[in-house]
């Protein structure tokens, strides 16, 4: 804090267990991710190289190391271990991910079918090795899951050895816990809510309105995903009060007769 005012939230602090920040990279130059670093590095815990970007990034070891050495853990996008699985190259995938240098590692199955059992089974030999992202729920438009198997399938991947299970969302916030006009499936976010502890699961919001309502509802140390790089700072206001979308939810109730 460049000024110590009262009645902020408290944030957890880095390595954090909860309250993470995940920036999704789509193509940073090293220069951009240096830069990146400089201004959002004390805001950000993880950063997943989107999709299968890692295929065609340049100075792709180099940028991990980069990311690590100031302290954040890089990762390859569950659609690249797709494309690994889906080719029956589970192995080279994990060769892979070893030789970039990664300590974390997601499993998704948003793009192709996969029984779930073999998911899990990926899960639990990947965990014995990285730190494991699942995420649950389908990039297809149309594929939808019952509010009961996805509880189902976040309670089974966490046991199978994931550290944090992701709600899928895609980059567009219009798709899994959202509805195609990017508004919130709130009957889908509150029974997942009422099964799963809020600070196992990572919610991907890319977009500023699916920011807040977590924050609201959760609080400042929620679990955020797919954040643009140029708005983890503008996020980290808003998870403090320091944004008009959130500005009278940290202050007490003697604060708020000054509300407009």
């Amino acid at each position: 804090m460049n000024f110590e005012l009262p009645h902020l939230p408290e944030r957890t602090s880095k390595e954090r267990s909860h309250g993470l920040t995940m920036m999704m990279d789509k193509g940073l130059s090293l220069q951009e991710a240096e830069n990146f670093i400089t201004s959002s590095e004390p805001f950000t815990d993880l950063v997943k190289f989107g999709f299968g970007t890692a295929l065609i990034a340049t100075e792709l070891k180099q940028k991990v190391k980069l990311y690590q050495e100031a302290g954040l853990k890089p990762y390859f996008g569950g659609t690249l271990f797709e494309m690994f699985y889906v080719r029956g190259q589970f192995d080279q995938y994990r060769r892979f991910v070893e030789e970039s240098g990664l300590t974390n590692v997601e499993v998704s199955d948003g793009t192709i079918k996969m029984e779930h059992e073999e998911k899990l089974k990926c899960i639990e030999i990947l965990a014995a090795d990285y730190q494991v992202l699942s995420e649950i729920g389908s990039k297809v438009k149309g594929v939808e899951l019952s509010n009961t198997t996805w509880v189902s399938y976040m309670k089974t991947e966490l046991e199978a050895g994931a550290w944090k299970v992701i709600a899928e969302a895609r980059e567009s916030g219009t798709i899994g816990i959202y509805q195609s006009d990017g508004s919130a499936n709130r009957a889908l976010i509150d029974d997942i809510m009422k099964e799963i502890s809020v600070n196992d699961v990572l919610w991907e919001a890319p977009n500023k309105t699916q920011q807040a309502m977590f924050i609201k509802l959760v609080g400042a140390n929620v679990n955020l995903g797919n954040i643009a790089p140029n708005e983890v700072v503008a996020m980290e206001a808003l998870r403090c009060g320091m944004r008009g979308d959130t500005f009278f939810d940290v202050l007490p109730e003697a604060f708020q007769s000054k509300k407009q």
